[in-house]
């Protein structure tokens, strides 16, 4: 902190020091800058006022939102500029806001959500999509992002697994630092076409028992450092300004009170000087959660342990003052977290220019421009999975084609988190696939039911479309309001009347292709078992319906790779590749019939595998070796494997390596991924992939928390997924 105190800014054309600064400031200031607070609370906005009238009620003064350090939702050049404007007038410092906003997965161009770009493993285009966000969020006035979230998800009923990349700690880890170079580059202080990234939720957010939103985790020290906060870590070692609290305990502490992890762990062990903010009122809900017995001791817990930022609750606003007062806070604390809030409003430049890139005009120019649904568009061909495909497709622009579905023609293309999106300006999938055919008046379109209803009117005409039609595209999913926060869901196939429709639909013995619109893996009973080809589309933002038909017709070939797996059922959930194995493990050679770790009524294993994916080509793997049977620290080595392909058309393949611990000093999951790489292979070309396996990639934590490698036995696993490989046996030599 040292450094930054000696950093001098510009007020009014005067020099100044931010220890000079805070000098300066009341005690209420500096408090004040610990507030975060909604857009409706500031003077200049376009909705200013909307809840001025419960200020009082909820503790927040005219001179808390005057000396206020931060805006929630704040996004619009002309709103940003004139909020900001009003508050330095009437400032008495001359302190600048902080404009802050959830830009997840898009701003107006809005990409497909994170779930699916994991899906394309393709870390470039992750990177580019997060520069164009942040490039038309900077614009429009948003100077940091709460984002990436981070969170392993092994649970697809809960919502938010569509903010992830997946279950994979390693996948996970490499998205993240993706994401951040992407929103912050690498001159955040002198590129304005960059915002500063928040990293979410610290931690382990995604592990809530029974898959429900704002729950309980409960995890041992050595999970939670093993496998979910290498994303978090990796975010913050690429640079990441910002860390956002999570809303579930860690080991029986709530995270946003927990000094453990966020004292001792995030700011003394890994060395995070930046901003800590909590999520949407986390602060207040220590006394939920019952570790506060009101808003005074939750307002000093959430300080104590390293919170800067208390986000749209006034626990500090109302008692930090009379916490110093009573010497059971030590205004040092404050003064810790405002010099955080300041140095980044230093490092951003808002002292000098306090709108930033903000712009009225070039706005225009470069939001949802052509550059950057071109880029939507990429990246949507890359993160569609093919599930399934029984000769059905790609289809024929000679066809005639039955869209049917309550996605037929939705503009519900973007889902959640994309607050600043058009459904207007998504080009609909029918109209897509109007485009691709011969003669339009071949398309044939009917909803045949909406999302969760039905009328006898609807499968009339879908019926007598699909009669018409040489081959059906059922376009079927969740609305977006049914994943993403608070959108957990106990049965998470499709709705009955859709499974209904499928249903219906088959016995008319036409050839059927389901695209699938959804935000988290399904129960695809019902789809599965009924389509003839399966498109997983997710929700693929802006240019989705266009990207869709594309694949559709083989204008490109599918090539993404399920970063999370799809049940066989619920009843499995949560299921993942990278498990542990049992004591009686189905399968082995000594199993008894019955005494062995299984469901009596369903397999073990998921639907379909982390990694998997369908092509329209052929991919053949062959020759899979490695260098040598003994690896040291100081010798590495090497596996190959040659890839063909077999096929027709060209395609990209993503070859996966996998490693398994045969005897560790803990259990040690039965695969987990170390390494992959995307291949692009022409008709009938051979390429051999190699790969460099380490010591370092061994290592593992032990039971007193250590992070080192051990001696033994070996396998890395070569293949197209997670349950395809081929197997190669080596030894670690210490």
């Amino acid at each position: 902190m040292s450094n930054e105190t000696n950093q001098t800014v510009q007020i009014g054309g005067n020099s100044i020091t931010l220890n000079d600064l805070i000098g300066k400031m009341t005690l209420d200031e500096k408090i004040a800058q610990l507030i975060q607070l909604a857009v409706p609370f500031y003077e200049g906005a376009e909705d200013a006022g909307l809840i001025t009238g419960p200020m009082e009620s909820l503790g927040i003064t005219e001179d808390t939102v005057r000396n206020s350090g931060s805006v929630l939702g704040m996004a619009g050049a002309k709103d940003v500029i004139n909020v900001q404007r009003t508050h330095l007038e009437n400032n008495r410092l001359g302190i600048p806001l902080l404009m802050m906003a959830d830009i997840v997965h898009g701003f107006k161009t809005i990409f497909p959500v994170p779930l699916a770009i994991g899906c394309s493993w393709d870390l470039p285009l992750a990177e580019l999509s997060a520069e164009i966000a942040a490039k038309e969020a900077a614009v429009s006035g948003v100077h940091v992002t709460y984002a990436p979230m981070v969170d392993l998800v092994r649970d697809p009923r809960w919502g938010r697994v569509m903010e992830s990349t997946g279950e994979d700690p390693y996948l996970n880890a490499e998205f993240a630092r993706a994401f951040v170079r992407g929103f912050q580059g690498t001159d955040l202080a002198g590129d304005y076409d960059r915002v500063a990234a928040c990293v979410k939720h610290f931690a382990a957010y995604g592990a809530g028992e029974a898959g429900r939103d704002y729950n309980t985790v409960d995890l041992s020290e050595r999970q939670l450092r093993e496998f979910y906060l290498p994303g978090y870590k990796a975010a913050l070692d690429e640079g990441c300004e910002m860390v956002m609290t999570s809303f579930n305990t860690v080991d029986g502490i709530p995270a946003t009170g927990n000094s453990n992890l966020m004292r001792k762990l995030l700011r003394e062990e890994w060395g995070f000087d930046g901003i800590l903010i909590s999520d949407w009122g986390a602060v207040k809900e220590l006394i939920a959660h019952g570790i506060a017995a009101d808003e005074t001791e939750a307002a000093a817990k959430a300080l104590k342990a390293g919170v800067d930022i208390e986000m749209m609750t006034s626990c500090y606003a109302k008692n930090l003052a009379d916490l110093v007062a009573k010497n059971e806070i030590d205004e040092a604390l404050i003064d810790e977290a405002v010099m955080r809030i300041l140095t980044l409003k230093k490092k951003l430049g808002l002292f000098e220019n306090p709108y930033r890139a903000a712009n009225p005009e070039r706005e225009k120019e470069i939001v949802f421009c052509d550059d950057h649904r071109a880029a939507s568009f990429e990246l949507a061909l890359k993160s569609c999975v093919l599930l399934k495909n029984e000769s059905v497709l790609p289809l024929q622009s000679g066809q005639k084609i039955a869209v049917i579905g309550p996605f037929a023609q939705s503009g519900d293309l973007l889902g959640p988190w994309s607050w600043t999106g058009s459904h207007d300006a998504v080009v609909r999938l029918a109209d897509s696939i109007k485009n691709k055919l011969s003669q339009p008046s071949s398309l044939l379109v009917a909803a045949g039911c909406d999302i969760e209803s039905s009328t006898e009117e609807q499968w009339q005409e879908a019926r007598a479309a699909a009669e018409a039609a040489d081959v059906i595209v059922l376009a079927l999913g969740e609305h977006s309001d049914m994943s993403g926060e608070a959108g957990c869901r106990a049965n998470i196939q499709l709705p009955t009347v859709q499974l209904e429709l499928i249903r219906k639909l088959k016995a008319l013995n036409k050839p059927m292709v389901a695209v699938l619109f959804n935000g988290r893996p399904l129960d695809l009973h019902g789809v599965y078992d009924e389509a003839d080809a399966i498109l997983e589309a997710w929700f693929p933002g802006s240019e989705g319906g266009n990207a869709v038909a594309e694949l559709l017709f083989g204008g490109a070939n599918p090539s993404g790779r399920l970063t999370m797996s799809f049940p066989y059922s619920v009843g499995q959930v949560p299921v993942y590749y990278n498990a542990f194995n049992t004591g009686r493990p189905q399968g082995a050679a000594d199993a008894q019939v019955r005494y062995v770790s299984q469901y009596l009524d369903i397999p073990n294993e998921p639907l379909l595998p982390f990694g998997f994916g369908l092509s329209y080509t052929e991919y053949d793997y062959s020759e899979a070796s490695i260098s040598s049977d003994t690896m040291t620290a100081e010798q590495p080595l090497t596996v190959t494997v040659k890839l063909t392909n077999s096929g027709k058309v060209a395609g990209e393949e993503t070859v996966q390596l996998y490693v398994r611990d045969i005897s560790g000093e803990v259990v040690r999951p039965v695969k987990e991924l170390k390494d992959f790489r995307k291949v692009l292979l022409q008709p009938g070309e051979t390429q051999e992939i190699e790969f460099t396996l380490t010591e370092s990639q061994l290592r593992y934590y032990h039971s007193d928390l250590q992070h080192f490698s051990d001696a033994g036995e070996f396998l890395a696993f070569v293949g197209p997924n997670s349950k395809q490989t081929t197997a190669l046996s080596f030894k670690l030599v210490k």
